[in-house]
């Protein structure tokens, strides 16, 4: 496992609902930092964290009003975050501009195959992910690891059952 995930530094969540991903690395002294869209997510995740006694700092902006700081974070977690296909080419460029040198980049993301599975996620193809298309992205990180795989997810009533994701290690 790459030390860049081992030590906490500084963790950017974006897409973070509400928080609890944020909550947990914040629990482990990650100092992390978050963004989505909704304000109500904002809220409970600030919320949650009050309720934790931890810190988070959490902006409700979307993808091109988020402030990416080049080589600021450690480690970038992309979890379940369904952005358009017209979208994702200039969030990766963000990411990968964001990390530190040696930072790394984790995510798990639903694949195609979950197309008209009852375990949660999209129903378009559009927000569904694909190896080749990550491949091709994050070509500029050094890819550790990169597999579709069936998990069983578990998280809440409406995300439970055999999902099928991508998950993906990389490092600049």
């Amino acid at each position: 496992m790459n030390t860049s995930l081992q030590t906490p530094g500084r963790l950017l969540l974006p897409g973070e609902g509400e928080g609890r991903n944020a909550v947990f690395a914040a629990q482990k002294g990650w100092e992390v930092f978050a963004f989505d869209q909704s304000e109500t997510g904002r809220d409970k995740a600030l919320q949650l964290a009050q309720n934790r006694g931890v810190q988070i700092r959490y902006d409700a902006l979307d993808l091109h009003s988020y402030p990416f700081e080049e080589g600021f974070f450690d480690l970038i977690g992309i979890f379940y975050f369904h952005l358009p296909e017209a979208l994702r080419a200039f969030a990766h460029e963000q990411f990968i501009r964001a990390l530190k040198p040696g930072g790394a980049l984790v995510a798990e993301l639903f694949s195609k195959d979950q197309l008209g599975k009852s375990s949660g996620g999209p129903q378009s193809l559009d927000l569904l992910y694909d190896q080749e298309s990550l491949r091709k992205d994050f070509s500029g990180l050094d890819i550790r690891y990169l597999a579709a795989e069936n998990i069983r997810l578990e998280e809440g009533k409406y995300h439970v059952g055999e999902a099928s994701v991508i998950r993906l290690l990389a490092v600049k």
